[in-house]
């Protein structure tokens, strides 16, 4: 008797159907290909404080490689709340009000998750992340881009006023801002909690660079703004601020309501992340403000570095006032497209960049690409070099 046909498996109806493997991992696979310069993705290619080091190798030889609690543990949540008051005036309550998550991408997630439903609207500031929008479109809601422009990436608050109606459920913010390396300033802040305000919505702030500011300028944190922060969630890194993005450890902080939404899908999520590094982040934190108190002169000075470098070249910039990225426009060098064009540098060159259209919902005919300085000197300096060339 003839063996049975194999059942193909079913195909797939996938939720996400125009998303494919992200730019930062495409450029950094090329990169590794090709033994490229990478300044690409955002990591450091230097490790962190060792004083850091040392007390998560403490932790993992005291016997603390069991589960975390859930919402993180309680040392780490203190002194999360403890910097909160310290840098914002905002009093938080660490076990209603601090959770602690891998990374911030899942902290992302699980806010926007926790309150968007179908055939909500979410605004989104375009260039803009790309971790927002798939989970907005995962849980049913509909994406309405504000476009800001460059140099100055400003927001244009009458146009985001213009698109608040009935249905307009979240903002996302980020500031200091991916890939432009703009800031939110006070004005912009009042802005956005008028509007808050009127609508009624909810706001997740990315906040995931507040200590790499430049020029004495201030992180205007949601946190700052009492009634803001009353319907937000804001989401903070770790591993952006100690040198240490491999750890994955980032953290949410919102009223209690709003964590205990939040936390209903990050016990799903994840449940709970690394306990001894959540330890020894506890203690370098209590132990060591100095340390993000000091980043972002540390980060300035690495700007000021490759933009010295740059300056005799045919890119066009207006120096970054914060993060660790720095738009370039690369105009007066080709008229191909940003993606053509890197991958071309990349292969060629030896040098990999991030272009910036996938960072928009619709093809972006900029000419502009981000350059992550988070590295040591010498790799800056080669990195001028080869930049300068072209």
């Amino acid at each position: 008797m003839a063996e049975p046909a194999a059942l193909s498996p079913p195909p797939i109806d996938s939720r996400l159907p125009n998303v494919g493997v992200t730019i930062f991992t495409r450029m950094s696979q090329l990169a590794a290909d090709c033994g490229a310069l990478n300044l690409s993705q955002g990591f450091p290619d230097f490790d962190g404080p060792e004083a850091l080091l040392e007390r998560v190798r403490f932790h993992l030889g005291n016997r603390e490689n069991q589960y975390a609690p859930m919402m993180g543990v309680a040392a780490l949540r203190q002194a999360i709340s403890r910097k909160v008051l310290d840098l914002y005036g905002l009093a938080t309550d660490p076990d209603t009000e601090v959770t602690v998550t891998s990374g911030a991408t899942e902290a992302l997630y699980c806010a926007i998750a926790a309150v968007v439903r179908p055939g909500d609207e979410v605004i989104l500031f375009e260039p803009a992340y790309d971790s927002y929008e798939p989970v907005v479109t995962l849980h049913g809601g509909r994406v309405r881009r504000v476009a800001l422009t460059a140099p100055d990436y400003r927001v244009p608050w009458d146009t985001v006023g213009a698109l608040i109606n009935q249905r307009t459920r979240l903002i996302i913010t980020n500031s200091p801002h991916n890939p432009t390396g703009t800031i939110w300033r006070a004005e912009d802040l009042a802005q956005l909690s008028a509007l808050q305000r009127r609508s009624g919505c909810f706001v997740v702030a990315d906040e995931v660079y507040e200590h790499i500011l430049f020029n004495g300028e201030q992180h205007e944190s949601v946190c700052r703004y009492p009634e803001l922060y009353r319907s937000s969630f804001v989401v903070s890194s770790f591993g952006k601020t100690y040198h240490v993005t491999g750890w994955k450890i980032g953290y949410c902080v919102a009223p209690p309501a709003l964590t205990a939404e939040f936390r209903k899908l990050h016990q799903y999520v994840t449940f709970t992340s690394n306990t001894p590094v959540q330890l020894g982040l506890a203690d370098f934190l209590r132990a060591h403000p100095e340390h993000h108190l000091q980043l972002g002169q540390f980060y300035e000075r690495k700007r000021d570095r490759l933009l010295a470098a740059l300056a005799g070249s045919r890119f066009r910039f207006q120096p970054a006032d914060g993060t660790y990225f720095q738009a370039l426009d690369y105009s007066a060098i080709t008229h191909e497209d940003d993606c053509t064009w890197t991958e071309r540098l990349t292969r060629e060159a030896g040098i990999a960049l991030i272009p910036l259209s996938p960072f928009y919902g619709d093809p972006s005919t900029a000419r502009m690409v981000r350059v992550c300085f988070a590295k040591d000197d010498a790799t800056l300096d080669r990195a001028a070099e080869l930049l300068c060339q072209l």
